[in-house]
């Protein structure tokens, strides 16, 4: 009988661990929150870097490409002016079109953006878990990140590239040749004419370069865990005391480093998909002929007609707009996730 309290004691300093333990992965791992964080991030990201993505698929499109080439155009002849070229595109955007033409195509861009990084991030961080789950791997695990983050690709690609064609179509559009009159008058008309003289396959050109893409969203991913990981290490207090100010601080310093130093190396490892996807979602010549009409005949031909530079196209917009992009879209991500208690 005087065994049974310190039973019972036992047994209570027991169960609290256990309980705790239970409760604690429901509070860690809400799917939805990374629903809410991912099209929290993706909306301030569409706003704010609107101009300079018109800018980007002008540079990445050869609609405004002032020489005219021929298959024989060597790669030497094409002269290496990219910041010149950038500076007379913005300066005819200008004059030609107003500054409403840089926010061009910002309403699919809203449209695609927020749904697309909601979709990425909520099945990037549902893979991570599922997949500690399945792999009995850390939630650290540089193979967990990499399926996590191809999963995610794959995933965003397919549900949104009806809306990226729209966005890039009205962001090339421009006065035709014969009639004088724009190709597209809203985002309604484009995807009418699209399904009328294309199908409904029309609304996927391009979806094969997205899908090579995820191989960028795999390293740019990976990479932001691990130097997040490391960054926050290094800059935290060696005995672990920080306040809660102080953890803030360290969390967003690790969090923009982690995601502009991540983005630069793998957006310029994998860039060339991104002028090709651009190339493939152009619009039908005026005789209605593509001139592009898959990845590896695009490929082929840009290498041919413009050089490897070719494939660089737009690359120093791309590198302004998209580093600004990931640091705010995985800033407000991680914000809004230790907001709401899951990170």
């Amino acid at each position: 009988m005087q065994q049974s309290p310190k039973i019972h004691a036992q047994s209570s300093q027991e169960s609290v661990p256990l309980r705790t333990s239970q409760a604690a992965p429901k509070k860690a791992h809400d799917p939805w929150s990374h629903l809410l964080a991912g099209a929290s991030g993706g909306f301030a990201t569409a706003i704010v870097t609107s101009p300079l993505d018109v800018l980007r698929t002008r540079l990445q499109s050869d609609f405004y490409q002032p020489i005219s080439r021929s298959s024989t155009t060597s790669a030497t002849s094409i002269p290496p002016q990219t910041n010149h070229k950038t500076l007379r595109i913005i300066s005819n955007i200008y004059k030609a079109e107003g500054w409403r033409a840089f926010f061009r195509g910002l309403g699919p861009s809203l449209a695609g953006v927020v749904p697309a990084t909601a979709i990425k991030f909520w099945v990037y961080g549902n893979s991570k878990r599922i997949g500690a789950e399945v792999l009995n791997l850390p939630e650290n695990s540089t193979i967990l990140h990499a399926q996590a983050a191809i999963s995610a690709g794959i995933a965003t690609a397919t549900a949104t590239n009806p809306i990226w064609l729209v966005k890039t179509r009205l962001q090339l559009d421009r006065a035709q040749t014969t009639t004088g009159a724009r190709r597209y008058r809203n985002s309604l008309d484009c995807v009418q004419q699209v399904i009328r003289q294309e199908g409904i396959r029309g609304l996927y050109k391009g979806l094969s370069a997205s899908y090579l893409g995820s191989v960028e969203t795999a390293l740019h991913l990976v990479l932001y865990e691990r130097l997040k990981i490391t960054m926050a290490q290094s800059l935290g207090s060696p005995d672990g005391k920080d306040t809660a100010m102080q953890k803030e601080i360290t969390s967003w310093i690790s969090t923009t480093g982690a995601a502009g130093s991540a983005k630069f190396a793998a957006a310029l490892l994998a860039y060339p998909h991104e002028v090709i996807r651009t190339r493939l979602r152009q619009a039908p010549l005026e005789n209605g002929v593509p001139k592009y009409t898959g990845l590896a005949q695009c490929f082929t031909l840009i290498a041919k007609e413009e050089g490897m530079a070719g494939l660089y196209g737009g690359l120093m917009p791309h590198m302004v707009r998209s580093i600004p992009s990931a640091i705010i879209t995985l800033g407000v991500y991680e914000f809004v996730l230790r907001f709401v208690g899951t990170s």
